[in-house]
């Protein structure tokens, strides 16, 4: 039988209206059955300053003596929580300072957050990409155009700025039609800033668990760590003003 008129079931991915076959639906229903587990079996009380603050001296004893594989864990399981979008990803970010230190606690924080986040990337353009550009009009089209030319420039400010949710800065460039490879270096990068602040803040918690504090989540917001923060956004939009620029100068030449 002759190979080209086959269909297999990888094949016929989309129907003409842009609908995803079940086929390219799996690996979203088996991010949400991680959800739905997560929530089932008390994870939340786990990723929580509670929890790091009662089982503190048994980390830092446990994480003493296994490290490497103290590493390995704690980016697995943030990879994890980025890629299903849990809730407790920034006490990870502090129990990353408060384990490994400012710069391992760092490096490995925005690492695990990177991949995960890469994770939700994939999923979301494999299974829901074609809809969506099925579905949206012209105006989202112009979008997804000026977006995917200056992606790496538009990318570097939503992840610099800390007002725009991470997850939905996940999502967006992959029904947007940004590159892997962009994708993945604009995150790496934009998240360093504000993951270095909280991973900071998680390296300080020794002395708040000793005076029976809490850490202060509202540090990125004082004006001398945002400021400096909003101001790399706005470096990041740079060359695409620059393009705009020249672009004005050409028509009026």
């Amino acid at each position: 039988m002759n190979s080209e008129n086959q269909t297999s079931p990888d094949a016929v991915e989309q129907t003409k209206s842009g609908k995803p076959s079940i086929g390219r639906l799996i690996p979203l229903f088996l991010l949400v059955a991680g959800i739905v587990a997560f929530f089932v079996f008390g994870g939340a009380d786990f990723l929580s300053f509670d929890a790091l603050s009662k089982h503190r001296t048994e980390l830092l004893q446990w994480t003493e003596a296994n490290q490497a594989l103290a590493v390995v864990i704690f980016i697995a399981a943030y990879t994890t929580v980025v890629a299903l979008s849990l809730p407790g990803a920034t006490w990870m970010t502090l129990g990353g300072g408060f384990l490994f230190g400012l710069v391992g606690g760092t490096i490995m924080v925005v690492s695990a957050a990177t991949l995960g986040a890469i994770a939700i990337f994939l999923i979301a353009r494999y299974a829901l990409a074609d809809y969506f550009h099925a579905k949206m009009g012209a105006s989202i089209r112009k979008m997804e155009a000026g977006f995917q030319a200056n992606a790496m420039s538009y990318l570097l400010f939503l992840r610099l700025v800390p007002v725009f949710p991470f997850w939905l800065v996940n999502l967006v460039p992959a029904f947007l039609g940004v590159p892997l490879r962009t994708y993945a270096i604009g995150t790496f990068i934009g998240i360093l800033p504000g993951s270095a602040v909280y991973v900071s803040v998680g390296n300080g918690l020794g002395a708040v668990f000793d005076a029976g504090g809490t850490p202060d989540m509202g540090i990125i917001f004082k004006p001398e760590i945002l400021g400096p923060i909003i101001a790399l956004a706005l470096l990041s939009l740079v060359p695409i003003m620059h393009k705009k620029f020249k672009k004005n100068k050409s028509e009026e030449a």
